[in-house]
């Protein structure tokens, strides 16, 4: 398909590490990025695993893990990977590396025996020329098992040493890839686990600037971001990207419009809630809530997911941190909690085999009477929980953007994005998050100038950080689709999204779409 149109010679080089290359959303988007990067005259390269993993993120969790490794199923799993990956590339013109190409069988061997020499109580901080392999082999192994921790799995050592085996592969055969092939960029989807997250600090290492991507909320867009995963950039985000905008009526009206229809996932292909109740009276009534007390509302994290990707800030984890917030208003009797344990651990893409409900119950035979635990699986709506409380307390939940866009007080005890947006309140330590609780119920809501820098960020956020590349479509959750009738619509000024990920991936430009000045453009 690409013929002759893939330059050579001084051509800006880039690499996409798709790595799992049957991997519907990476493949389909790398391959459409990669084919807008060659339109601008970029010499684009992949890097796909050829069955060489002994685990890596797609894998999951199954009764005999043991068994599941190096069995026929899990052969094919690899097989069919690779191969959709392979004839797509092949069919596409794209020069393809393959991981086997790298690393010899010799080396293998030899990577085998560390994995399994390294003493368990090393594993997880094991580092090797800075690059902390035993971080993301741990990851990995906790996705797999999608629990917070591995003491009670009898097979938790056998699947974090194979992590760590792989991570140990990734390691020497990206490095290798870097020190034989120079490249201007490497792109890399979402830029944490096994290999991905190993992927992003050998690019660190070897100085090659690195760009990871992740599905966002709305439809057709994705949030792209310099040098690290989105998970962590969006938190350190400089306040001037956003601070000097300043909204119309009309881009006002579109960000209440959205946020009202994150409510029902009508404008996403991400949504946790199938149907959920909204209304504030039979919320209050299920719940045996009186309104005229007041109501917080604590929004929890997946227990293993939230334990990945930040870095917690106040307690040692989430689950301290919520079984601390129990323990508290039990003290004040005056005051009602709501814990509303995330849906995501039973709709999520990776169900969670740990739940909140039954560690809570490990330290509560009787729950708090002014306590209220919000099971999963319950048809509550967050957004109106949100709407009944004085305050709301998260620990990393993006949820916070939008309850404090409508004037919500919200409390941070984790590396919410919102942390330090100069409209939450941000607890230091666990004295500093109960200073803050002391102060409750407040007695207003966030004040003009909270509210505003809330509802700039909310903007910038859903509509400048995500962008929309229109062409790419969700056939299901697990899959995407693309729509283009020719290449020429990948060609520069044809879509502005693809023209912001193709100047910030070649020219290092940041991944802001101008979504205020399309909408100026178009009088919307």
């Amino acid at each position: 398909l690409l013929g002759e149109t893939q330059p050579s010679g001084e051509a800006p080089r880039v690499l996409m590490a798709t790595t799992m290359l049957g991997y519907n959303h990476a493949a389909v988007v790398d391959t459409v990025v990669g084919l807008g990067l060659v339109q601008r005259g970029a010499r684009v390269e992949f890097l796909g695993c050829d069955r060489m993993l002994p685990a890596c993120q797609l894998m999951g969790y199954r009764k005999e893990p043991r068994e599941g490794y190096g069995s026929p199923l899990v052969k094919k799993r690899c097989e069919s990977c690779y191969t959709l990956g392979c004839s797509v590339n092949e069919e596409l013109g794209f020069r393809l590396h393959k991981f086997s190409d790298y690393l010899p069988a010799e080396r293998m061997e030899e990577l085998l025996r560390l994995s399994n020499e390294v003493p368990l109580s090393e594993l997880a901080s094991y580092t090797q020329d800075g690059v902390k392999l035993g971080e993301h082999a741990l990851a990995g192994a906790l996705r797999f098992f999608a629990k917070g921790e591995l003491t009670s799995e009898s097979h938790g050592e056998f699947v974090l040493r194979r992590y760590f085996e792989s991570a140990l592969r990734v390691k020497e055969i990206f490095s290798r890839i870097l020190r034989e092939n120079r490249y201007q960029s490497v792109v890399i989807h979402h830029g944490i686990y096994v290999p991905q997250g190993i992927l992003v600090e050998v690019c660190h290492q070897y100085g090659v600037r690195v760009v990871t991507w992740n599905p966002a909320y709305r439809k057709h867009s994705f949030v792209f971001s310099q040098e690290d995963s989105y998970h962590h950039t969006m938190v350190s985000e400089p306040s001037e990207n956003w601070e000097g905008l300043t909204l119309s009526a009309e881009q006002d009206k579109q960000l209440t419009d959205y946020l009202m229809s994150r409510r029902y996932g009508t404008g996403d292909w991400i949504w946790f809630h199938k149907e959920p109740e909204h209304d504030l009276d039979i919320i209050a009534r299920e719940l045996n809530l009186d309104r005229s007390k007041p109501i917080v509302t604590l929004l929890s994290n997946v227990v293993w997911d939230a334990q990945l990707h930040y870095a917690s800030n106040a307690f040692s984890g989430m689950t301290d941190w919520v079984l601390e917030t129990i323990r508290y208003f039990e003290k004040r009797p005056g005051l009602q909690l709501v814990v509303r344990i995330h849906p995501a651990e039973l709709t999520g893409f990776v169900a969670s085999r740990q739940l909140l409900q039954d560690e809570i119950a490990k330290v509560f035979l009787k729950i708090p009477g002014n306590v209220r635990v919000v099971a999963p699986d319950t048809q509550v709506s967050t957004y109106g929980l949100g709407d009944l409380s004085n305050a709301v307390l998260i620990y990393n939940t993006k949820t916070g953007i939008e309850l404090s866009a409508f004037g919500i007080p919200v409390i941070v005890a984790g590396e919410a994005w919102i942390r330090g947006k100069g409209f939450s309140r941000d607890a230091r330590n666990p004295e500093h998050y109960f200073s803050l609780l002391d102060e409750l119920p407040f007695k207003t809501r966030l004040g003009e100038r909270e509210l505003k820098a809330a509802r700039l960020y909310a903007y910038h956020v859903f509509f400048r950080r995500m962008i929309p590349l229109p062409f790419i479509e969700g056939i299901s959750r697990a899959e995407f689709g693309v729509k283009l009738d020719s290449l020429d619509e990948l060609k520069a000024g044809r879509s502005r999204g693809l023209d912001v990920v193709c100047e910030g991936i070649l020219d290092a430009k940041p991944f802001i779409y101008p979504a205020e000045e399309m909408a100026n453009r178009e009088g919307t």
